[in-house]
């Protein structure tokens, strides 16, 4: 039993003991040990493809008993699950960073899918509306439960699944990058939420990429490197952020931005006027009157709240990709364009890196290889027949460049962690060779070691004369990275930037004042 710095007594309700999981050619897990106790938020924290997520696969059952090595104990038990059913039964309830939610049905029955209220075979509706109702309550969710899941944004969705949780008698909830798609006000409302259930008596695992979400709620951290655990920080000693970071690289990073010399040249790309309106509600304006530019050897930064129009914007320019009565001018090197498809873009040296990897960006079930190269297929071929030996080489070299952790390019891209998914979403448009390129929120639930890596190839792109333009929710990312801001709010353009002395507040200011304004206060 140990007494935490809160007084709390707490008991070990969870040990995992010498977990070893191997796949094809690949040791996962290696002798990984680690203990939870009651009423405590534990995070788990490593760089990309360390083993946390195949960690809590174990855990949960998603990789049942038999196929890996090692104990579990839960409780004092021994474990052994068959399936995900199995660790539900006594508590454990896992939340995948894809949630695993019906958007066309009811939050309701979302909430008691697969664990209907029913009598004799029959769903008993107003029993179901009423526990939903009472669960939402507790996680601060004040929602019609016969609400649709697509008419509620991502935060309240995190929420349905802690409630979900709840409705299943959870002692022990696992988190996997929660807070990844939120914006700051919902990921703190999250983490508060974490930290009322442990009150409650109920603990929590974290994952999580955000080392400041982790200082702010976890009681003990560790780390996992390389497959195997390298230690457990407690809050009463040092969970600092340098710390963490040292045990995850195994070194301290005195700089989480790469410096540069800045040889900024022309305009390399500018927009002008530039307006687009919702593809199903016509009416709504989602990108209003927009210019801006981004010079060869520049790093442009988009800063702005969720549903800004940053998105919008950089994916209507990119062939029209999204929105509908798109008007306004576009011009590159110069020269007024008009790029109707997204091959016509990729033909004038746009890229465009898209913030949703798994829906838009990356073909799952195929390989590495050839998710790199389908972005130019004609680098790769000669009078329409493919070299798979040249495809194989760019991939090779893209695979070291980028440090894609994986024993062959050969490997189906849904096997890869989120951030080397991530790292390769980022050499497919490399290989494209593009002059512009638009990286929208390009590390997101990337680690700090990998965040590096792919900044530097942000610099190495602009030490070559390129242009980026970065869409970042992270506004340490956007005044460690650019050379220019722009902020946005409601489609507009609030403000344009040299950054030299800017903050966050600075650039939070301009939004919170307009934000004022359209509500009339």
């Amino acid at each position: 039993m140990e007494l935490n710095h809160d007084g709390i007594k707490r008991d070990i309700i969870l040990e995992m003991k010498n977990i070893t999981k191997e796949f094809p050619g690949v040791k996962a897990l290696d002798q990984v040990n680690i203990q939870v106790r009651e009423h405590e938020i534990h995070a788990l924290c490593g760089e990309n493809g360390a083993g946390k997520s195949t960690l809590m696969n174990v855990l949960s059952g998603i990789y049942p008993f038999g196929t890996y090595e090692g104990e579990i104990y839960y409780q004092g038990k021994l474990c052994r699950f068959r399936n995900i059913k199995d660790s539900e039964r006594i508590g454990i309830v896992i939340i995948h960073q894809e949630l695993a939610l019906v958007p066309y049905l009811s939050i309701a029955e979302n909430m008691f899918l697969g664990n209907e209220q029913a009598k004799a075979g029959v769903i008993d509706w107003d029993a179901t509306y009423q526990k939903a109702a009472e669960y939402m309550a507790m996680v601060g969710l004040h929602e019609n439960p016969r609400t649709l899941i697509k008419d509620i944004g991502v935060g309240k969705q995190q929420l349905v699944e802690i409630a979900k949780a709840l409705a299943k008698n959870v002692k022990l909830l696992i988190l996997d990058e929660p807070t990844s798609s939120l914006n700051e006000n919902d990921a703190k409302n999250l983490l508060d939420l974490l930290l009322r259930l442990k009150e409650e008596g109920i603990s929590s695992i974290l994952i999580s990429h955000k080392l400041n979400e982790i200082s702010y709620c976890a009681d003990k951290i560790t780390v996992i490197r390389d497959g195997k655990s390298i230690e457990t920080l407690s809050r009463e000693v040092d969970i600092s952020e340098e710390r963490i970071i040292k045990g995850m690289v195994g070194r301290e990073m005195t700089n989480r931005y790469p410096s540069r010399e800045h040889n900024i040249g022309e305009i390399a790309m500018e927009i002008r006027n530039w307006s687009v309106y919702h593809p199903l509600y016509s009416e709504r304006k989602v990108v209003d009157n927009v210019s801006i530019n981004v010079r060869k050897g520049e790093v442009v930064g988009i800063a702005g709240l969720i549903g800004a129009g940053r998105t919008e914007l950089c994916m209507s320019v990119f062939g029209r990709a999204y929105g509908t009565g798109i008007s306004g001018q576009l011009f590159i090197d110069g020269k007024e364009v008009h790029l109707h498809d997204i091959p016509q873009a990729i033909q004038a040296g746009l890229a465009y890196i898209t913030e949703d990897r798994k829906g838009d960006g990356l073909i799952l079930s195929d390989s590495i290889k050839h998710n790199i190269t389908m972005s130019r297929p004609a680098f790769i071929s000669s009078r329409g027949v493919l070299d798979k030996d040249i495809e194989t080489q760019y991939a090779k070299e893209l695979r070291q460049q980028l440090g894609i952790k994986t024993p062959t390019v050969e490997q189906l891209v849904g096997n890869l962690s989120g951030g080397n998914q991530q790292k390769v979403l980022v050499a497919k448009w490399i290989f494209a060779k593009p002059d512009i390129l638009m990286m929208d929120e390009p590390t997101r639930g990337v680690d700090v070691g990998a965040k590096y890596e792919i900044y530097e190839i942000i610099n190495d792109l602009v030490a070559q004369g390129k242009s980026v333009l970065m869409v970042s929710s992270e506004l340490p990312e956007v005044l460690g990275m650019c050379d220019r801001i722009y902020v946005m709010n409601e489609g507009r353009v609030l403000a344009e930037l040299e950054n030299k002395g800017v903050t966050q507040e600075m650039i939070m200011g301009y939004i919170m004042e307009d934000s004022k304004g359209d509500i009339g206060v």
